[in-house]
């Protein structure tokens, strides 16, 4: 297995990591369960490494209602006294404020679009972008896409949706195809 060659940010020490790049970063995501849960980890992220929310996730899953946007939208003050106690999520409240605030935004794009997936995929004109092959050193953070799409989402109310982690988010939901010039997955995705 990690004698594939992969994108230089993956660690090959952590298998739960290895998984993730192999089986889920750049795979097109039109779920749009799919879509909250990556919207809402990537928030999470703001300011932390990746694999810190990773390891997270589970719980994350737990703490959210596996990430039922319908759900999460009616939570109170009480579930979110609930999740600033709980040691295995981020315990942000800004953070925590914006997946509840957010959930409640994804319903409304859901009911103006019938999907958020509908919505998010026309601003990659409903195919994953393929930016040139890269090196590590070559990684953007951002996009013209990733900027309309932060800009679109904040007028719509969503938090802890700036370009960088937007252009994340698509990344990880396959909107864009960032796999090294050398990962295996770069033709797979």
């Amino acid at each position: 297995m990690n004698d594939r060659p992969r994108c230089p940010w993956v660690d090959l020490s952590k298998p739960d990591y290895v998984a993730y790049h192999d089986e889920e970063w750049g795979v097109p995501v039109h779920d749009d369960q799919r879509q909250f849960e990556f919207l809402t980890l990537e928030a999470a992220q703001a300011g932390l490494s990746w694999y810190t929310v990773l390891r997270k996730r589970d719980n994350y899953r737990r703490a959210f209602a596996g990430f039922d946007p319908a759900v999460v939208a009616n939570f109170d003050d009480e579930d979110e006294a609930r999740l600033l106690a709980d040691a295995g999520i981020i315990r942000n409240k800004l953070k925590i404020r914006a997946a509840i605030n957010n959930a409640a935004r994804f319903l409304e794009v859901q009911s103006e679009f019938g999907q958020f997936s509908n919505y998010i995929w026309a601003f990659v004109e409903n195919a994953p972008t393929r930016p040139p092959p890269k090196r590590h050193e070559d990684y953007r953070a951002t996009s013209p896409e990733s900027d309309a799409l932060s800009k679109d989402l904040k007028k719509r109310g969503f938090k802890f949706v700036g370009s960088t982690i937007v252009y994340a988010h698509m990344q990880a939901a396959g909107l864009v195809n960032d796999h090294s010039a050398d990962c295996f997955r770069r033709h797979e995705s």
